[in-house]
């Protein structure tokens, strides 16, 4: 198979390094074989940006005369988007016309961005990042996003969630293009858990207040001095000055969420901290989260993040060592 993979500007390092050593740990399994190697891998730059390298292979310029079986989009640096969109248009049309000849095209984390600016997602599932996941909806409306999922596939065109998820979506790739035997294989030996079916718990609360509408920023401030302080919406933000359908109209323009959704999120975000601390019992981190009743904080935490907070504070509380 001739595999690509995309070194887009501001690409990040490890999603890099992580794609090319799957494949070449997977060719080598071939090789102990005495079989030829699965993937011809290259690595390819847009002909513009000439100063793209990576150390140890030769970059290739494309063109559109290429043909690739298979390519694959990592994820880009920590706070590349939105400018890196712009310093990738070429791309766009470029993987559209790969997949018009019979292609298939992965994306890794962030790397979904790409993907979904070339419109082959439209329609389809997809995930990326949990953190992104937003502002990923928020730009490409048409997309189908599971932003809780893994992996997903659909029509030659996958995706994967954030980090090491990356290796989740390589494992099925290896699976549909290889064999069980192969995927099994590189999971024992990059220490893979095949069994992880959703991202939700790996992410994190991060609304951003640098935006131009007043009355909403107040009343994002006001939920975050007062989420534990008030039982209901109405309390926390009645000294913001503004009808509230007026309000709630404007603050999902401006959020993609409901003020009532921002309470929740943010009141499921303090009770995380909380249980990763391992300081508090249940009933404490509930009621310094601003809940009272058990089965409503259980409910919604579960909701949110995928688990019960047992479990979610036995995952993160615990020591490596």
């Amino acid at each position: 198979m001739k595999v690509g993979i995309l070194l887009q500007k501001d690409y990040r390092l490890l999603s890099v390094a992580a794609i090319a050593d799957v494949l070449d740990s997977v060719n080598g399994f071939y090789a102990e074989s005495g079989k030829q190697p699965m993937f011809d891998i290259c690595l390819l730059r847009l002909p513009e940006h000439t100063d793209v390298k990576y150390e140890g292979y030769t970059v290739l310029p494309v063109t559109d005369n290429d043909a690739y079986d298979l390519l694959m989009i990592p994820a880009f640096k920590n706070d590349a988007l939105p400018g890196a969109m712009q310093l990738n248009m070429g791309w766009y049309h470029w993987l559209a016309g790969q997949y018009a000849k019979g292609g298939a095209v992965a994306s890794f984390c962030t790397g979904a961005f790409i993907l979904a600016a070339t419109g082959l997602l439209n329609g389809r599932p997809a995930t990326t990042h949990v953190n992104a996941g937003g502002h990923f909806a928020q730009l490409f409306p048409e997309v189908v996003l599971r932003a809780d999922a893994v992996v997903t596939g659909q029509d030659r065109v996958y995706t994967s969630g954030g980090a090491t998820n990356t290796f989740h979506l390589l494992m099925l790739l290896l699976e549909v293009y290889c064999s069980k035997e192969i995927a099994v294989r590189a999971a024992k030996m990059f220490s893979i858990d095949m069994d992880r079916n959703r991202q939700t718990y790996f992410g994190s609360f991060l609304p951003h207040e640098n935006h131009t509408d007043d009355l909403v920023k107040k009343a994002q401030q006001e939920i975050r001095r007062n989420f534990n302080k008030a039982n209901t919406i109405e309390e926390i933000i009645s000294s913001v000055p503004a009808s509230r359908r007026n309000l709630a109209r404007r603050f999902k323009q401006v959020t993609g969420i409901t003020p009532i959704e921002y309470l929740q999120k943010t009141r499921i975000e303090a009770a995380k901290q909380l249980l990763e601390q391992q300081r508090h019992t249940i009933t404490e981190v509930m009621l310094e989260s601003g809940y009272n009743d058990q089965k409503t904080f259980r409910t919604l935490f579960k909701r949110n993040v995928g688990m019960t907070p047992k479990m979610y504070r036995e995952k993160f509380s615990g020591q490596a060592v």
